[in-house]
């Protein structure tokens, strides 16, 4: 083997490395096992998913502090708390995420739809299930191009689904799971490829954009008490 074909093997097998890190990150980053393998309320809406990934993060305030952040998500709402050059980069459109709690958002009931994009996408998020302070689950059907999304032989559905569990007096787990079903294979495929490493970066500053904003608020609160 020349030098040459000894670089690009090299360089092959430090990609594929890398991928494999990031692909186990974008499934896990934050969760442990035992959450992972923890049955919960929303499971069945997808009872056999062809993908799933758990991320979670502890926040030092109560469930009610942080439950406000949480229902007032979406496009031109709250936003999603991910890193704002994520949403330069990926989603131009969107304004920047919201940095205080906004009142005209916090009625959040069972059968709301939440928008994920411009209205003439027609994307969105339904809520499913809602126990305040404690759980949100949100599913979708609806992040397909138009073109595809009456084809039969095309299917991806999914749900979000955060669930807070108070820890102690002072701090609350927060753990946001994913599930969802995608047909046929080639989409599964490119999915596994592409987005699941990339919910790394975008799980994973979903859940420290909100644990940030929530401790933020929550120490302005405190010191105003004196």
């Amino acid at each position: 083997m020349n030098v040459s074909a000894g670089r690009a093997a090299f360089s092959g097998i430090m990609t594929s490395l890398a991928w494999g890190v990031l692909y186990g990150l974008g499934r896990t980053w934050g969760s442990t096992r035992g959450e992972r393998r923890r049955h919960l309320p929303g499971d069945e809406l997808v009872p056999h998913p062809s993908f799933s990934s758990d991320h979670a993060t502890n926040i030092t305030a109560t469930p009610e502090e942080v439950w406000p952040w949480l229902v007032q998500m979406g496009w031109h709402r709250g936003g999603f708390y991910t890193y704002r050059w994520v949403d330069r980069l990926l989603f131009p459109g969107n304004a920047p995420s919201a940095d205080t709690i906004l009142p005209e958002y916090q009625d959040l009931e069972v059968g709301d739809r939440i928008p994920d994009g411009a209205p003439e996408t027609n994307c969105f998020y339904q809520v499913e299930i809602l126990e305040p302070n404690k759980m949100v689950i949100l599913r979708s059907w609806t992040h397909l191009p138009p073109q595809v999304r009456n084809n039969p032989h095309v299917r991806m559905e999914w749900t979000w689904a955060f669930y807070l569990d108070q820890i102690s007096d002072t701090e609350t787990r927060l753990l946001f799971r994913v599930r969802g079903v995608l047909e046929p294979w080639w989409l599964l495929a490119l999915y596994n490829l592409l987005i699941i490493p990339a919910d790394f970066v975008m799980g994973r500053s979903l859940c420290l954009g909100l644990k940030q904003r929530v401790e933020k608020q929550r120490s302005l609160q405190v010191h105003a008490r004196g």
